[in-house]
């Protein structure tokens, strides 16, 4: 599947204006999404913010509280509202997000269909990887949620690109008047293997369809559905690992060193301190030094769900 030619150029807003949805980042596991109100104030533990400060200000800027208190106004990017929206269903995240749109094969201009829409964590991105003349058709049967999502969608400035609908899909299947028109088509469904018949409907030629599951036996079932109109069947698990490197201060009274806090060996050269550069013979049995250490984060997330894709064949 080729990129499609783009009439116009995708940009993105680089100022804080009123009414703007930011990201208020205090550290990367504090963020909250704010609305810019020219009389409004934020107040957290470092102090009181003003909104009317904000606005102009170019995203990323680093802005001060009354008290020297400080946080960053980051854009509500896909990357970062995944990790701020209000969680209505379990959603998916960043690692799953990027290999979903890869194999997907998403560019501009593409025709998404997706059921269901949830919290509306991947529709998101859907929606900037389609953009500026591509669409996202998402489906929940959930009413309220799927409100919920139209208000989300609004905030984030991408509701020109994702159309919501409430419909069962498990039930009734996809609406035929998106049939033959979507790139491709992604489910995330209790038993989505009632939802494959009438989501092949809805792919062109080659289109390429993903499943996501928690569990191995919903994996089982829905490849069985999937033998009749697809080819190319493949399922992964997507399993991501973070690390924490910090600079931490090693001391010893015996001639060996030790991490204060981390307790693991150094990933990088040790730096040397100046007793060390300088007489050697100087006793150094009380020495410390500084060295970059690395562990895993205690924060990885582990199994999320399987993700199970697949082409459509082609008719002769």
């Amino acid at each position: 599947m080729l990129p499609a030619e783009s009439k116009k150029a995708l940009s993105f807003k680089r100022y804080v204006d009123e009414g703007d949805l930011v990201i208020v980042y205090e550290r990367h596991d504090a963020m909250k999404p704010v609305k810019v109100c020219k009389d409004a104030v934020l107040q957290n533990r470092f102090g009181v913010f003003k909104h009317s400060d904000w606005i102009g200000k170019p995203f990323g800027t680093k802005v001060f509280s009354s008290k020297g208190g400080f946080v960053y106004l980051l854009a509500p990017t896909p990357e970062l509202w995944t990790l701020v929206l209000s969680h209505r269903t379990q959603i998916l995240y960043i690692a799953d997000i990027s290999f979903v749109v890869m194999y997907l094969e998403i560019v501009p201009g593409c025709v998404v269909v997706e059921s269901g829409t949830g919290s509306g964590s991947l529709t998101t991105s859907l929606a900037r990887a389609v953009a500026p003349t591509g669409h996202v058709y998402t489906f929940d049967f959930h009413e309220h949620r799927a409100a919920s999502a139209r208000e989300d969608f609004e905030k984030t400035g991408i509701s020109s690109l994702v159309s919501v609908e409430v419909r069962d899909i498990q039930g009734q299947g996809f609406p035929e008047k998106l049939s033959g028109l979507a790139d491709s088509v992604f489910l995330d469904l209790p038993q989505p293997w009632l939802a494959i018949p009438s989501a092949a409907k809805m792919l062109k030629q080659d289109g390429v369809l993903c499943s996501f599951s928690p569990c191995i036996e919903q994996v089982q079932r829905a490849c069985e559905a999937l033998k009749s109109d697809f080819i190319d069947i493949r399922t992964f698990e997507v399993l991501l690992r973070t690390y924490e490197v910090k600079e931490v201060k090693m001391t010893g009274s015996d001639g060996q060193q030790r991490g204060e806090g981390m307790g693991l060996r150094p990933c990088k050269r040790r730096h040397r301190s100046n007793e060390e550069d300088g007489d050697v013979s100087k006793d150094n049995s009380l020495s410390a030094s500084q060295v970059v250490m690395a562990r895993p984060s205690s924060e990885s997330r582990g199994h999320t769900g399987y993700l199970t894709f697949a082409r459509l064949k082609c008719l002769p």
